[in-house]
């Protein structure tokens, strides 16, 4: 018999969902969550027939920004080429040609917290 810490373990899954309306400066970060509420997010977009993308360090980066809040500058390039993709799949879809493979997306990194010119999400 294994002892509960001895029992392989996933990694706790996180998910965010992000909205733009015209109007709007920025996508806002509009649900955010791990485990549980991470699953239940996926599953509503799933349901909605919103393509879900994958990218841990994505993930990772507007997992720091508050709720209702728009993404920060440093994210503007990232999110454009996804949507600009999502684009492209619901064209391909619409006319029965293959989906395009996924861009190649240079995920800023994190700002410093030292980095006094760096302004940090608010």
């Amino acid at each position: 018999m294994q002892r509960d810490d001895q029992i392989p373990r996933r990694p706790m899954q996180s998910a965010v969902a992000l909205a733009y309306r015209d109007g709007e400066g920025a996508p806002k970060v509009v649900a955010k969550g791990r485990g549980l509420v991470a699953e239940q997010i996926i599953a509503v977009a799933a349901e909605a027939g919103v393509y879900v993308h994958e990218s841990k360090e994505l993930v990772s980066l507007l997992m720091d920004i508050d709720l209702d809040r728009q993404i920060p500058p440093t994210l503007y390039r990232v999110i454009a080429e996804l949507l600009a993709w999502l684009y492209h799949i619901e064209s391909a879809q619409k006319s029965g040609l293959p989906p395009p493979s996924a861009p190649v997306m240079s995920i800023p990194p994190p700002p410093q917290a030292t980095d006094p010119d760096v302004p940090l999400p608010e």
